[in-house]
């Protein structure tokens, strides 16, 4: 159980890298942008991936009646997601030396994953339900107002992940590197449930 406890307390740290890299990045390239725009998005806000992306991209948001990006205080999640975070990796790290010690069962460790997940699915729905509003909650008195092919209004909702084609632009959204560092950190929580169920199962038939 050592192994497990010491691979749960990484996985657990790893968390801590959402406080210094983006979680989510949205890239927006068009044939008048050589260098395209794009933003990151962190726990505790959203920042230009260049100086001035954020204040390109609202500026052509405003012509097609789209909001001006939050600020972080304009977002409950800007403030609940940090204390989230910090509380899970604390939670974890205590798991971790709970298990080192031999204290508690490796199950806890699964617990641990499964508490997380089910934070990020929660996580992904609300950040799915902000784009949706985002793309297509329009000022009706917008300078364009664009139809689809059907006469409904056009809505530039971003994609949640992968690539789309909005107007002239390619959007592009995909995990950062605080995205990609919590994927791993709880890819070694199930590492360590697998090493202590292992380690159980090894002392039970003995």
């Amino acid at each position: 159980m050592k192994k497990a406890g010491i691979i749960m307390i990484i996985g657990s740290l790893l968390l801590l890298g959402l406080f210094k890299f983006p979680l989510w990045n949205i890239m927006l390239g068009a044939p008048q942008y050589p260098d395209p725009l794009g933003m990151n998005i962190y726990i505790d806000g959203i920042q230009g991936v260049e100086e001035f992306d954020l204040q390109n991209i609202d500026g052509l948001n405003h012509y097609i009646g789209m909001k001006t990006i939050p600020k972080a205080d304009e977002m409950w999640e800007f403030a609940v997601f940090p204390k989230v975070i910090l509380g899970m990796a604390i939670l974890g790290v205590v798991i971790g030396l709970l298990g080192f010690f031999k204290k508690i069962s490796y199950k806890f460790f699964l617990g641990w994953f499964v508490l997380m997940s089910v934070l990020g699915i929660l996580g992904m729905y609300d950040f799915n339900n902000w784009l949706i509003d985002y793309g297509s909650n329009l000022d009706p008195n917008a300078i364009l107002k664009l139809n689809n092919p059907d006469g409904t209004p056009m809505t530039y909702k971003p994609p949640l992940f992968g690539f789309q084609k909005l107007l002239n632009f390619d959007v592009t959204s995909l995990p950062h590197t605080g995205g990609y560092l919590m994927f791993v950190g709880m890819t070694l929580t199930l590492v360590a449930f697998w090493l202590g169920r292992k380690t159980s199962l090894k002392k039970a038939t003995q």
